[in-house]
């Protein structure tokens, strides 16, 4: 008595990188080993493209560098570049920039660190429980309607003007985005997880590690994207606020003085530190979310 027996023919394997699989008659998915995974073979500083954010700031460099130096931008307007840069090493050289720099990135990084903590532990308490949610949404919604410098007066009266000040009004810019995009992709969640993790019998503390955290990583990167801007956006007002130190200080003694080559100086310092801190966060995010496939 003879067996008849069909081989099913394995999936076909892409061909020098090619990212496209054939499945074999019912099969419906490929397994993790097999799966093609382009984005893993790319190293994740070769995914940044140069071109793609400096294309526009190196266009607006050759409109200040041209525009000088043909005398179309007048000089007590708008400072040359190569002004500019002689102000800023001799700012470097007699220490004041770097010491107002290292005041304003610590003010910065305590106010960002804080928002931070407080808005993801907001955003779980409110994105995984309907009384969180109905206790803590409205108020931050509330909050997103009013803007963060609207609170100076109320601040300078509540907590003086010292840095106590400065840095609740740092928390309170980057709370806000932080909190709304943690939130939404919380809420976001397939509510299959949950069922599944009831059926694997996790703990609440796992479902958090586990599903929930990963799962709002994209928002979390988003709201951080935003808040990283809020803080130093933030951190040049409140350092025009009776400060003694701090890049804004700088500036704002620059003004009284009308010396514009320093507040250009001070101008590029902040255009640095805010585009950095972005690059490093779409780095950390590239890194954190390479189990994601996006175009």
């Amino acid at each position: 008595m003879s067996t008849d027996i069909t081989a099913v023919d394995a999936p076909t394997q892409p061909d020098n990188g090619h990212d496209t699989f054939r499945l074999a008659p019912g099969q419906h998915s490929v397994s993790s080993e097999s799966a093609p995974s382009p984005d893993a073979a790319v190293a994740w500083w070769r995914r940044i493209s140069v071109r793609r954010i400096s294309l526009g700031i190196v266009v607006l460099l050759a409109a200040w560098i041209i525009g000088s130096a043909t005398g179309f931008i007048d000089p007590q307007v708008l400072p040359a570049p190569w002004t500019a840069v002689v102000t800023g090493i001799s700012l470097i050289e007699n220490g004041r920039l770097t010491s107002n720099l290292l005041t304003s990135v610590q003010r910065a990084g305590i106010g960002l660190g804080l928002g931070i903590v407080i808005a993801v532990a907001l955003a779980l308490v409110s994105g995984l429980s309907r009384l969180g949610e109905s206790l803590i949404d409205g108020p931050m919604n509330v909050k997103r309607a009013v803007p963060t410098l609207a609170f100076i007066p109320l601040a300078i009266v509540w907590l003086g003007i010292g840095e106590g000040m400065k840095v609740t009004l740092i928390v309170f810019s980057v709370m806000v985005p932080i909190y709304i995009n943690t939130h939404a992709a919380l809420r976001g969640l397939d509510g299959r997880y949950k069922e599944l993790a009831l059926t694997l019998d996790l703990s609440h503390r796992d479902f958090i590690a586990r599903v929930a955290l990963p799962g709002a990583l994209p928002g979390f990167f988003t709201g951080l994207r935003l808040a990283v801007t809020s803080a130093w956006t933030s951190l040049v007002v409140v350092e025009q606020i009776n400060a003694t130190s701090g890049i804004g200080f700088l500036m704002n003694q620059a003004r009284l003085y009308g010396q514009i080559d320093i507040i250009v100086v001070g101008l590029v310092v902040y255009a640095i530190l805010g585009v950095g801190s972005d690059l490093l966060v779409r780095i950390a995010e590239r890194r954190a979310l390479t189990w994601r496939q996006t175009l």
